[in-house]
């Protein structure tokens, strides 16, 4: 089965760095699987939370996560910073499809993982999806990377 080569930085419009810590080493050495699941969702709601668009206590709607995925490419292990990069792949009425890369140091160009992270827009009291507000679509339009 061949696989499509890893992303590069310039598919990316946002930026988070994270360091890597001694008990996100697994076993086998290398950083586990869920770390790259914390760095997608801190990423993405760090983005949020940033520009005022997610009130994680009282705001309205709120973004729930609906589907993830991850491919890994090249294994990390501590100690390293990583640089994760965020795009915009698909924004819909009430959902976006971000497009996540995770870059071994500033001065690595290839992603050692990549995946994609979908939020759906949820009234906070139904939890029924909802368009997403103005502010929050021009915001995650800054985001789309053109095909």
């Amino acid at each position: 089965m061949s696989r499509p080569a890893p992303a590069t930085r310039d598919g990316f419009r946002a930026w988070r760095r994270f360091t890597t810590r001694w008990a996100d080493n697994d076993a086998y050495g290398h950083v586990n699987n869920t770390v790259y699941y914390q760095w997608f969702d801190s990423a993405v709601n760090g983005w949020l939370v940033e520009r005022g668009l997610l009130d994680i206590a009282a705001g309205d709607p709120i973004a729930l996560v609906v589907d993830t995925r991850c491919t890994y490419h090249r294994p990390l292990a501590f100690p390293v910073d990583v640089d994760v990069g965020l795009a915009v792949a698909e924004l819909g009425r009430s959902s976006v499809r971000y497009r996540i890369g995770v870059f071994a140091s500033p001065e690595v160009e290839a992603a050692t993982a990549e995946g994609e992270f979908v939020h759906v827009a949820v009234a906070r009291s139904s939890r029924r999806p909802v368009a997403w507000p103005e502010t929050w679509r021009r915001a995650l339009e800054g985001l789309v990377i053109p095909a």
